[in-house]
């Protein structure tokens, strides 16, 4: 007979999700799948809508990262309108972008996994939240919740709203930036130095006693793939992207938001409604790949600001080649914010920051456009068509998580293997097994556009179908 564990409160992920773990006749995990429970819409129901109202209903997809979404959008209408924006609409996006990264960033290190980190993946489920870490570290609670704060308020007095700003449109920005703004920007940089220093000098005492997960949590060799500079530095809004082998050799590069689609295919699986993205040269499952700050890190040479780039070099001293294990992503994600934080200070001092001329104006000059643009999960790739009066007939989405999903579920697997015995699990092992998939930060809502409430489960299957256990968080 079945067992049903409930777990409160809901678990740390966002979006629905389920695992099925697969037993043989021996008790032994067999196969674990991870499941994204619910149907994907945004590119039905885009068809007939005016072409230049994309990045907003496209920002709609997701309150977490609207921004990147809005990005790839808008440079996939101006791939369409045949325009190149002006110097400073492109910094004050960037910037956007940035900040958006950041607060996202920052909701999913202290929110989601520092709970784990600071109590323990075994400690009282009612306490392992964002509460319990400002209870038992009072600092670093404050300083997530500070550097959240930054980056939506940045986001904010740019456009005007935290969540689902208009003001990146095809062609540029809708405004430019006062000069108020800027002065009130530069006077919380100081603030979120200190916070990120702060969690950073944590994370790095803390590492080590977590090499056990690490050793499991999704850890074995993969192609990486994110955007680059010509001088293989981070990129989160322009350059093109490079692909890795899990030796670190370059598979692909330069690879442009209109070659993305010759480049990269999209697989199905019945158990999921997330795709499962590849690269076509190798074919899907051998050329499934991982993207986000775990990639972006492995691909790049420098981050291209100094206190990141010291950063990065002790990073990379983690691996002889490419950091394989996903757990790393934890701390990716702090030295992102730390570049962040740097890159928003420099934009701020280019001598045009403040110029007037912040949109191109063109119409349909092409019957399709690509943009790509890197959101905080990684890569994300939007792809239209429209007829000669701009009118969207078709359109495709790469979502950061879809890159991520045949990782996840071999991550999961990795940890079912290692955790669950005999056809039980404990609460702690619940935890751990969820964890990997925490490691990612994936979006589901956002990679299956999903409204309601965001349950996890984790069922036990038997070599002859039955349900041996079950929790549900």
């Amino acid at each position: 007979m079945s067992q049903t564990i409930t777990i409160d409160p809901v678990t740390r992920l966002e979006g629905h999700g389920k695992i099925t773990v697969y037993l043989d006749d021996q008790g032994n995990v067999e196969n674990a799948q991870f499941h994204v429970t619910q149907v994907r819409g945004f590119e039905k129901f885009s068809e007939g809508r005016p072409f230049y109202e994309m990045p907003s209903l496209m920002a709609r997809i997701c309150g977490i990262c609207p921004v990147s979404h809005l990005i790839a959008s808008a440079k996939a209408c101006e791939a369409i309108m045949s325009v190149r924006i002006p110097h400073t609409a492109a910094q004050l996006r960037r910037m956007l972008n940035l900040a958006q990264m950041i607060q996202s960033h920052a909701l999913s290190f202290f929110y989601l996994s520092s709970p784990d980190l600071l109590l323990g993946m075994e400690s009282d489920p009612a306490t392992r939240n964002l509460f319990g870490v400002v209870g038992a570290n009072p600092q670093l609670g404050r300083g997530g919740v500070a550097l959240r704060r930054f980056g939506q308020h940045i986001i904010e007095l740019l456009g005007k709203k935290r969540i689902h700003p208009g003001w990146v449109i095809p062609g540029g920005v809708t405004e430019p930036l006062e000069q108020a703004k800027r002065d009130e920007i530069l006077g919380m940089i100081p603030e979120a130095y200190a916070n990120i220093k702060l969690a950073l000098d944590w994370y790095k005492q803390i590492a080590d006693s977590f090499k056990p997960e690490a050793d499991v949590f999704a850890n074995f060799p993969s192609l990486f793939m994110g955007l680059i500079n010509e001088d293989e530095s981070v990129e989160f809004t322009d350059g093109a992207l490079r692909l890795i082998d899990p030796r670190g050799g370059i598979v692909a590069d330069g690879i442009t938001s209109n070659q993305f689609p010759e480049v990269i295919g999209e697989a199905v699986e019945p158990y999921s409604y997330t795709k499962f993205a590849y690269y076509k040269p190798l074919g899907y499952p051998e050329g499934s790949y991982r993207v986000g700050p775990l990639a972006r890190l492995n691909i790049a040479q420098s981050m291209g600001t100094p206190l990141a780039d010291i950063e990065l070099k002790q990073f990379k001293q983690l691996a002889l080649g490419p950091v394989q294990s996903s757990f790393y992503y934890h701390h990716a994600r702090l030295i992102d914010i730390l570049y962040g934080i740097e890159k928003i200070e420099q934009i701020l001092t280019d001598p045009l920051i403040l110029d007037k001329h912040v949109r191109a104006t063109a119409g349909v000059n092409r019957l399709e456009g690509t943009g790509q643009a890197e959101a905080p999960r990684g890569t994300l790739h939007h792809h239209y068509k429209v007829d000669e009066n701009g009118l969207i007939t078709w359109a495709n989405l790469v979502i950061a998580t879809g890159q991520n999903n045949n990782a996840m579920n071999k991550g999961v697997l990795q940890a079912a293997r290692h955790y669950v015995k005999n056809g039980k699990f404990t609460e702690g092992i619940l935890n751990r097994v969820e964890a990997v998939v925490r490691t990612f930060d994936p979006c589901l809502s956002c990679s299956t556009h999903a409204l309601g409430q965001m349950p996890l489960a984790i069922s036990l299957v038997s070599s002859d179908g039955e349900l041996v256990d079950q929790a549900i968080r």
